[in-house]
């Protein structure tokens, strides 16, 4: 006998008829799926308690209470995944990627012209995004932790966080000459990132390429947030890049991004995607090229949290061929699908906690 389906329950939360409306169409194709409705934050807050969603899909521009502020409610007071739906604005972005540091766990771009008309184009990605979403873990309970730590005049409390080695005696031993590391992402990745550019030395000497699955509206106002954030340079890549050491590239979202050579350089260049690949920017695709051009000892692949298995096979490839790999522990992923993958195939040498990762990264890459 087949089993059935677990049911998500979804919370849609937009001031515009218009938008709840399509949007509650868009879940309705699919049984997996049972849809309420809320017309502003506040009632958004009220159906929590009665509705008891799986997942939350808010709207950022909302009077009242804007969605920041919905947010930031609903993470302290019935912590639960939450998907931002935001215009495709740089100020819409910035303000998406200001959501995601608070808990939401990922992000769906409004479509830019004629709803109604746009609306079957952006189906497959709400879908999958909701769905990912469903199994997300969120972080308000933390938060609210250290909220009253600080406020009492205590450190936030880490005594939780683990700490996993696949292979404990593995020497962490320094590279030397030139290379490059190849990060892979998906749900819940711009916070991830944001603590992992942080965390990397000034003088780091290798560049360093992501893959965040990311509607292409969003990438490059993740590229310009992280600039800020880090002391390196990062950009995001529209055309052919001589990668450089010290650099982090953001792959351009819808599209994906390959590494190849040119003139003596190795660079990173945008490509159409392929129907083989399945996501977009293809982790996978991006390693498999990156392994034509560099010799694998001189590639470190970081498998951040992410849904599905995007990336993983090429990883574990990677390791065996003799290249390094690290995936992101299951205690701070929010999803454990993307590093998860990689750790059942064989292929990660660490099992680290988001935190840890940047300071491994600086110890195998050479210190100028």
């Amino acid at each position: 006998m087949r089993r059935s389906r677990r049911l998500i329950k979804i919370l849609v939360v937009d001031d515009s008829a218009l938008v709840r409306r399509l949007l509650g169409q868009i879940f309705a194709t699919d049984p997996e799926f049972t849809v309420e409705f809320a017309r502003s934050g506040a009632e958004a807050l009220a159906r929590l308690q009665t509705f008891d969603p799986d997942v939350v899909t808010l709207d950022v521009n909302m009077p009242e209470m804007d969605g920041l502020s919905c947010l930031n409610h609903i993470m302290l007071d019935s912590p639960r995944p939450v998907v931002m739906v935001s215009s495709a604005t740089a100020a819409g972005a910035e303000t998406t990627f200001e959501a995601m540091r608070l808990g939401a766990v990922d992000v769906i771009a409004k479509p830019s012209g004629a709803m109604s008309l746009d609306i079957h184009d952006m189906a497959p990605r709400l879908i999958d995004t909701v769905r990912s979403a469903s199994v997300a873990k969120v972080g308000g309970i933390r938060r609210l932790r250290d909220r009253v730590a600080r406020k009492v005049g205590l450190k936030p409390d880490a005594s939780t966080r683990k700490r996993a080695t696949i292979s404990p005696s593995k020497t962490v031993s320094t590279a030397t000459g030139e290379g490059v590391v190849l990060v892979g992402v998906s749900t819940g990745g711009p916070p991830v990132l944001e603590k992992l550019l942080e965390s990397l030395a000034p003088n780091f000497s290798w560049p360093v390429v992501i893959a965040q699955h990311m509607p292409a509206t969003f990438t490059s106002a993740l590229a310009a947030r992280l600039d800020r954030l880090s002391a390196l340079s990062v950009s995001e890549v529209t055309k052919v890049t001589p990668l450089e050491p010290g650099h982090v590239y953001v792959a351009r979202g819808d599209a994906d991004i390959i590494i190849s050579s040119r003139s003596n350089s190795i660079v990173a260049m945008p490509a159409p995607p392929k129907p083989d690949y399945l996501w977009r920017p293809s982790v996978e695709r991006l390693v498999r090229t990156a392994m034509e051009h560099v010799p694998a000892k001189q590639l470190i692949g970081v498998m951040l949290t992410g849904m599905g298995n995007d990336g993983s096979q090429a990883m574990a490839d990677l390791k065996a061929a003799g290249g390094r790999t690290i995936a992101e522990s299951e205690d701070s992923a929010v999803v454990w699908g993307m590093p998860g993958e990689l750790v059942k195939a064989g292929g990660a040498d660490w099992v680290e906690a988001a935190s840890d990762i940047g300071p491994l990264l600086n110890r195998l890459t050479p210190c100028p």
